[in-house]
């Protein structure tokens, strides 16, 4: 099993500062194999090793609190601007990639080649759904993490090549001998086979202005929560929707799901968009008539800004006492800022958060999975 212990002590000192039917079928046949059975079995898979790399990898930057971060200030002694420039760079989850050494990295391709041999000896089709959804999505965002740190530094995760490729249509990942790319996984197996677009927010395009990663691997116990958790992150922040005038703004990635999703764009999306809204949004829906998919940061989801900046900084813990552990100092800033964000979700009571599971809805079936993602 690939070594994340290493991880964990690799990312310790930096961890001190922080304190049903298918609705789009695909047109390849080949994919038809990847359709959930009809009959389900118990079996699972454990994801524990993956977990406790989400828990030493992602930082969460907290909930938007639908504020526009502003210009950081320059690198010190440099005309160049090292770390995150995005508005948005307050909102959402981050990954250490700067910290990441060679060893960690090569355990990301081994993890990804391990659960493809998964598919090998159990036969994922007939898992549960919520027990196939966790599998491809833990997966695609295992791949995604792999090519990313391979690359790192880099801005821009969409401008990751493999083999000539763009990252999300290069066709490196294989299960049951079928190859894949991450927009296979996503539209021609879990689009094409789940109901609900709940499942557009588990996947993790590297980038800040998409859905958030989790600091938990997917399974099937937590799959519904976990979606529902970055549904209404992403909902309800700056990077999912805005109003312009008469306009709600929304981010690129509910249009890539329009097919999939929200054919009738407007009228699907918004019904969609009320389920999670929090009392703010709600508002912006309200009081916009038309919708327009606008929204996009396409900078990397890290720490670092995907450079790697010249200048460093000594970080203190919580008790004062100053380390010889160092930071690129445009990670001190942005991790100052965040938490400033911190203080101000204390100071206005912002904290806290309500997860429903297990309830019955109005028209759901008697003999219904309570947690299933249909």
């Amino acid at each position: 099993m690939p070594r994340f212990q290493a991880l964990a002590l690799t990312t310790a000192s930096a961890f001190a500062l922080i304190a049903s039917p298918a609705l789009a079928q695909s047109n390849d046949p080949q994919f038809e194999t990847f359709a959930p059975s009809a009959n389900p079995n118990t079996d699972k898979i454990d994801y524990s090793v993956w977990d406790e790399a989400m828990k030493n990898l992602v930082v969460s930057m907290g909930p938007s609190l639908r504020e526009t971060a502003g210009s950081p200030p320059q690198s010190y002694g440099s005309r160049r601007q090292y770390g995150h420039v995005s508005r948005y760079r307050l909102e959402g989850t981050r990954l250490l990639f700067s910290f990441l050494d060679a060893e960690v990295k090569a355990s990301f391709g081994e993890y990804r080649r391990d659960l493809e041999a998964t598919a090998d000896t159990v036969d994922i089709q007939s898992l549960s759904r919520n027990e196939q959804l966790a599998y491809w999505i833990n997966l695609h965002n295992v791949a995604m993490i792999e090519k990313i740190s391979d690359e790192w530094p880099v801005r821009q995760p969409r401008t990751i090549k493999v083999d000539g490729v763009p990252l999300d249509d290069a066709k490196f990942i294989t299960v049951e001998g079928i190859a894949l790319s991450p927009r296979d996984i996503r539209e021609k197996i879990v689009y094409a086979n789940w109901k609900s677009p709940i499942v557009i927010y588990g996947f993790w395009r590297g980038e800040i202005g998409g859905p958030s990663i989790q600091r938990e691997a997917y399974n099937a116990d937590n799959v519904g929560r976990l979606l529902e958790r970055g549904a209404r992150d992403f909902v309800n922040s700056l990077r999912g929707t805005q109003k312009s005038g008469n306009t709600l703004q929304v981010s690129e990635f509910f249009e890539e799901a329009a097919p999939f999703y929200f054919k009738n764009f407007d009228t699907d999306l918004r019904a969609h968009l009320t389920q999670f809204a929090d009392t703010e949004t709600s508002s912006l829906l309200a009081e916009t008539s038309k919708v327009d998919a606008v929204i996009s940061e396409p900078d990397i989801a890290d720490l670092a800004g995907g450079a790697r900046e010249p200048t460093f900084q000594n970080i203190e813990t919580a008790d004062g006492r100053q380390q010889s552990f160092r930071i690129p100092q445009s990670m001190g800033v942005l991790l100052a800022q965040r938490e400033q964000k911190f203080q101000k979700i204390i100071r206005e009571g912002r904290t806290g958060t309500v997860t429903f599971s297990n309830i019955m809805l109005p028209g759901d079936p008697k003999d219904k999975d309570k947690d299933e993602v249909e």
